[in-house]
């Protein structure tokens, strides 16, 4: 998700001793290293599809044992007012870091990343589009996280961020475009004054089967932020038959499991094609190949369910990533 800024501080502040004390109750065993296996990086899940421990994206959400028994966190989700998809309290040791990345994954095309420091110290910095700052205790930032981005604890101590994503929308993006601003005064959410009966989970994350109207958007946004390159208009063009293709299978199936064998017959012409025309050289701005953005993105999330779909379309070759 994209902002004028890359880091943006938003008008409101949480009880950090509040926090802290909710996250220290927990026991050990809640914390889990994170999936990336970056060293000095663990996490406690908090919202997850079915609640169960684990770190898929994709799922009907709902909280973990852990999120219950954190009351106050969730008066923070419900001050915020948004629908939720996977959270977690995040750790970084001491010495530790967030390498520098961008996010290019289609879970967070779609998704913001709200980031509010329960336990940290001043040698923490969030580095964000060139951007750095120290994120205090109990505030509330959001970033652009298409941007290259990375994190460092300084500090001799462990930093402990409560991480929640979501897809934004009513009062959250009403604070983010404050934020932007800079222009509203402050809200602190005291501890026990926010009713937290209706929280508002994620249901539905990903398309049974992209449609063409969603692949043309992800494509437009690549397309923005793409660097001038001779190949770039003929990858364009091919991406572009690809979709009116694509569009014309959808009128007649849409997601019916009827269209899988052309649906995937399409996207492996397409991944054919593409690697035949050397584009792997087209960057975006933020230095990521536009290939390995189009891939994750949306070549790898056209189905909800890939594996089903190989299943249906027996015969067809597995689907094959781009060479970027």
């Amino acid at each position: 998700m994209e902002l004028v800024r890359p880091l943006v501080k938003l008008p409101i502040r949480f009880d950090a001793e509040t926090l802290e004390r909710e996250v220290r109750a927990l026991p050990e065993s809640a914390w889990v290293p994170h999936p990336t296996g970056y060293v000095g990086n663990e996490a406690v899940r908090l919202i997850t599809p079915g609640g169960q421990p684990t770190d898929d994206l994709k799922g009907m959400m709902g909280p973990t044992e852990q999120l219950l028994a954190c009351p106050y966190i969730m008066e923070v989700m419900a001050s915020i007012g948004a629908v939720w998809g996977r959270s977690r309290l995040m750790g970084l040791g001491a010495g530790a870091d967030v390498p520098q990345h961008v996010d290019s994954h289609y879970y967070w095309r779609t998704h913001w990343r709200i980031h509010i420091p329960v336990i940290t110290n001043p040698g923490v910095k969030f580095t964000c589009g060139g951007e750095t700052v120290h994120m205090g205790a109990g505030e509330c930032w959001v970033f652009d996280s298409f941007r290259v981005h990375g994190v460092h604890n300084g500090g001799t101590d462990q930093r402990i961020h409560l991480v929640l994503d979501t897809v934004a929308g009513g009062r959250l993006r009403q604070l983010i475009e404050a934020g932007e601003r800079g222009d509203a005064e402050e809200e602190f959410v005291r501890p026990g004054t926010t009713p937290i009966d209706d929280l508002s989970y994620e249901r539905v994350n990903s398309p049974g089967v992209m449609s063409p109207w969603e692949i043309r958007a992800h494509v437009a946004y690549l397309s923005q932020h793409a660097v001038p390159h001779p190949l770039l208009g003929p990858v364009l063009k091919r991406i572009d038959d690809f979709v009116k293709d694509w569009a014309a299978v959808w009128a007649q199936h849409e997601a019916d499991e009827a269209g899988w064998p052309d649906y995937l017959a399409l996207r492996e012409g397409l991944l054919r094609d593409l690697t035949a025309m050397r584009g792997s050289s087209v960057l975006l701005r933020n230095t990521l190949p536009l290939y390995m953005g189009l891939d994750q993105m949306v070549l790898h999330n056209l189905f909800a369910d890939p594996a089903a779909v190989l299943a249906k379309a027996s015969g067809q070759p597995r689907p094959q990533r781009l060479a970027s």
